[in-house]
């Protein structure tokens, strides 16, 4: 069988392969590749600044060279190094050989050429590798992704702000609120989301097969290799400043075993699976008030929502996303529960786990996608919601029995109770209730004028301000 998106046995490269051609490049096997020979490059080139004796500075025309095996990585070079590992077995030598393959005619590099991957463990370019794959996915996908979704949901929160919406605890009638601020309450738990997924600091170790440069210090014992460790994990990669040699613009990670130790991996994934949560929740909520005929569905020609029921406009979008969403929380939890486990100096667990990491992000960027389709198909019904709001007096008695209280009527709530509770209760209900009570007249007057459609509290103004 040939392999097309129909054949794929993950729906990430299949069904929905086309959702997903931002992140394809980041966190497939052909991105962690290409991330390979960044770090293996960068290590390259800062090795001769080191001023090291037996490796002089490289020339700009060698420089421009390496950099541009970076910058100009491709599919044909990936293919290449995965040559060299049929006959390595191991893929990160492949890489080292692929480089110096690229060193052949040129004689300056060749004669340099032992010096790529010098003193490193595979575990110091794979490492580094994955996180400059995260670092590319949260700033390409994850938070741009996440991002247009709090502004469509702000939008939403400003436009619908004052437009009145009955609340349902334990999916009973409760005190009234605003479509609006409905959508304000996600944004900030979004917000909140988002600052902590950005705000984890993405680490990377170069100090040798158990992290404590033993290779490194073996050649040359008078070197500070720990300084210069941090300066190339540290320094801005290129692009991001005009840095005298190639650096990684990663965190530099100071103590690990021959792995880092992915705390930090565990951090950002449990981030990410705390924002779908959020999104799960808010998928639901919709998908509710959908059910409720709050909202409606734009139609798109053609579409059919049942194979035998004609009339129905399904809520898909927002199950998608739902299903997403659970998916990637499913990896994103594995991850983070796995990867900061390692026995002794290391075990192997953790690579073909991380192997994942795409997964994960793969449905996340997925959900994404689905939920902004869905929301942006979104046309509300203010009949309806006037409709609910007008079939629920008996909200009514929580502002009653307050004011009630506030002038020490006695046995103000069990009054409302009898009153009010399983029952239908109607405006005229109310009025004569109202009417009978021994409150100021002013009092009266206002709680007389309330409807369950005025009485949102500072529903409106919380959404505006969101």
């Amino acid at each position: 069988m040939n392999f097309s998106p129909i054949s794929a046995l993950s729906p990430l490269d299949g069904r929905y392969a086309s959702k997903l051609q931002a992140l394809r490049p980041l966190m497939s096997e052909q991105g962690y590749m290409h991330r390979r020979v960044q770090v293996e490059i960068a290590w390259f080139i800062a090795l001769s600044d080191a001023g090291l004796t037996e490796f002089k500075p490289l020339s700009p025309g060698a420089r421009s060279y390496l950099t541009g095996l970076v910058k100009n990585f491709s599919e044909a070079d990936a293919v290449a190094i995965k040559e060299f590992e049929k006959t390595t077995n191991h893929d990160v030598k492949a890489v080292e050989y692929w480089i110096k393959s690229k060193f052949k005619d040129r004689p300056e590099l060749e004669k340099a050429a032992e010096f790529v991957h010098f003193a490193c463990t595979s575990e110091d370019i794979n490492n580094t590798s994955h996180a400059l794959q995260l670092k590319g996915a949260r700033a390409q996908v994850l938070l741009p992704g996440l991002d247009g979704l709090i502004a469509k949901l702000r939008e939403m929160a400003h436009t619908f702000a004052e437009v009145p919406m009955l609340s349902r605890t334990h999916g009973q009638t409760a005190s009234p609120t605003t479509v609006g601020k409905e959508l304000a309450n996600v944004v900030m738990r979004l917000n909140g989301c988002r600052d902590k997924i950005a705000a984890v600091p993405l680490m990377g170790k170069m100090n040798g097969a158990v992290g404590n440069y033993n290779a490194h210090l073996s050649a040359w014992p008078d070197f500070d290799w720990e300084a210069f460790a941090k300066q190339v994990v540290e320094t801005p990669e290129l692009g991001e400043t005009q840095a005298s040699h190639w650096g990684l613009g990663l965190t530099f990670q100071p103590y690990s075993i021959q792995i880092e130790p992915h705390d930090y991996m565990a951090e950002l994934f449990d981030a990410l699976a705390r924002s779908n949560t959020v999104l799960i929740d808010l998928s639901r909520d919709i998908w509710g008030y959908v059910s409720l005929g709050y909202f409606k569905q734009r139609l798109k020609a053609g579409e059919i929502g049942s194979s035998t029921m004609p009339h129905k406009v399904n809520p898909i979008d927002f199950e998608n996303a739902e299903g997403n969403l659970g998916l990637a929380n499913a990896v994103l939890k594995h991850l983070s529960e796995k990867l900061p486990i390692s026995r002794w100096q290391r075990d192997l667990t953790d690579s073909t786990v991380l192997r994942n990491m795409g997964v994960g992000l793969g449905y996340t960027a997925l959900a994404y996608a689905s939920l902004m389709t869905g929301l942006n198909k979104l046309e509300l019904n203010e009949e309806a919601l006037a409709a609910d709001l007008d079939s629920a007096w008996e909200v009514l008695a929580e502002p009653i029995q307050t004011v009630m209280r506030r002038y020490g009527v006695q046995g103000a709530y069990e009054k409302l109770k009898e009153v009010t509770r399983g029952k239908a209760v109607t405006a005229s209900d109310l009025r004569k209730l109202i009417e009978g009570l021994e409150i100021p007249q002013a009092d009266k007057d206002r709680l007389l004028a309330m409807t369950p459609g005025s009485y949102v509290g500072k529903a409106a103004e919380l959404a505006r301000r969101v």
